[in-house]
């Protein structure tokens, strides 16, 4: 089958969505046991369209609470939560509540430890769960909302979540409700027109896997129509990028996934390769890190984990294995692009930790990056 007979990729709904359709249908038997709803309709708010979500089950609870689970659907992604539950628990607030809503995180839902260990429940998730809930509740009354994923605690393990400083779970994270499929093999086609469309304007390019990149960008003063969202599709992007004559892409991204370039890994998603800790290692083994420091960094549990260990025994050296590994990263990638296209591109690296803070950035980096500054 070729690939124009394919249909398009399906998109999905983020987390946050399945989270406040339990909390709506939790609410509505909480007002009236009568109201068991088998779907609930909500505004997406970003985008501003309908949805409609399954309620896979509702039960009131012995201490006067409703329980309502739904099941995450995040459509053609290679997304590990796929199908995983989320339970919605709404109870009656108590008479000291001053918000109509209170919002908590129960198990699975991840704690930001930079924030005092606040639930990981985000801006989009608050504001979608308050506009969805306060014309259900009744005058005068107030409600406690919990949202539990049972998995989450397992799954969390398995993201790169404690690199950004959430732990014991999963986030409600996102800025909209539609899981765009990102990881879906049909999505590459839709990102290379937004890349053509974007080298037709501008020589000068910035690649960001994710929204930290791209939030990252504009903190940083880049021009945000510079952007390329690339998801995993790092390679391929790279090497339209070269077909196309682009005169420079700056690759911005944090440093647990971009290390996988200088090994020579173009597609990003763990479920293809991994390898980072063991390119870590051979990056301080390449500036001459004492062998046990490298053996501590090839035993660390992530790549954040690494780079601490490096600080602490000596920040110089964690700066040089780090200029290595942007630099090796221009070259892995210079390199594959000509491979497959004949041309050259040039590729400048910037690499941030969990705070969004700049580890290092390439000689190439330096001049590309004054190159998509906003004028």
């Amino acid at each position: 089958m070729s690939n124009a007979s394919l249909p398009p990729p399906r998109a999905g709904y983020t987390l946050p969505v399945f989270a406040c359709a339990g909390a709506v249908a939790a609410l509505r038997c909480l007002v009236d046991g009568r109201d068991r709803p088998a779907s609930v309709s909500l505004d997406l708010l970003n985008p501003p369209q309908p949805a409609d979500i399954p309620i896979d089950q509702i039960a009131p609870l012995p201490d006067g609470s409703v329980l309502a689970i739904t099941h995450s659907d995040p459509g053609d992604n290679l997304d590990l939560t796929r199908n995983t539950p989320i339970w919605s628990v709404v109870a009656w607030g108590s008479g000291d509540q001053a918000e109509p809503i209170l919002l908590q995180g129960g198990e699975g839902v991840g704690q930001q430890v930079n924030r005092d260990h606040a639930p990981a429940i985000y801006q989009y998730a608050r504001e979608l769960i308050g506009h969805s809930l306060r014309p259900l509740i009744p005058e005068a009354k107030t409600v406690r909302v919990t949202i539990i994923l049972p998995e989450g605690r397992a799954l969390g393990d398995r993201t790169s979540n404690a690199a950004f400083g959430v732990i014991e779970g999963l986030s409600l994270l996102g800025t909209s409700g539609i899981a765009a499929p990102l990881s879906a093999p049909g999505q590459l086609d839709q990102s290379r027109e937004i890349l053509r469309a974007k080298a037709a304007r501008y020589g000068h390019l910035v690649f960001c896997l994710g929204e930290n990149g791209l939030d990252l960008a504009v903190k940083l003063g880049i021009d945000p129509d510079r952007r390329v969202k690339t998801a995993n599709w790092l390679g391929p992007l790279l090497v339209e990028a070269g077909d196309l004559g682009a005169a420079g892409v700056l690759l911005l991204g944090y440093h647990g996934k971009l290390i996988k370039l200088a090994g020579g890994i173009f597609h990003t998603h763990h479920h293809i390769a991994d390898g980072r800790q063991e390119i870590f290692a051979a990056c301080c083994a390449a500036v001459g890190v004492p062998l046990p420091t490298i053996q501590d960094v090839l035993k660390a549990p992530t790549v954040e984990a690494g780079l601490g260990i490096l600080r602490d025994r000596d920040g110089a050296m964690a700066q040089r294995v780090y200029q290595q590994i942007v630099e090796r990263i221009d070259e892995r990638a210079a390199a594959y692009v000509h491979a497959h296209t004949g041309r050259p591109l040039a590729v400048g690296t910037m690499v941030f930790d969990r705070q969004r803070q700049v580890v290092a950035r390439s000689h190439l980096a330096e001049g590309l990056f004054n190159q998509v500054l906003v004028d």
